[in-house]
């Protein structure tokens, strides 16, 4: 299932793995990305948590996908899922 992914000029999009799938049209993405430390210079891995909107409930845990950024849908959910 290979779609064609748009994304938008001015509009962040991120790339990470689906970790919750248990609320209606929404999953939580794990964007996982690698800092340098300022001092010691080491790469450390970070990662933040997004809930995204999932229109028809399609992806499931452990699914790669890409988030858009879009209008505030609720309080805490400003992405939708692309692919």
């Amino acid at each position: 299932m290979k779609e064609k992914v748009e994304i938008t000029k001015n509009k962040k999009a991120l790339r990470g793995t689906v970790v919750s799938d248990k609320m209606d049209k929404t999953v939580v993405v794990s964007v996982t990305r690698f800092v340098k430390h300022p001092k010691y210079k080491k790469h450390i891995k970070k990662s933040k948590r997004y809930k995204a909107h999932d229109e028809n409930n399609t992806y499931k845990v452990g699914d790669i996908v890409t988030i858009q950024e879009t209008r505030p849908m609720s309080k805490d959910k400003h992405f939708k899922v692309l692919a």
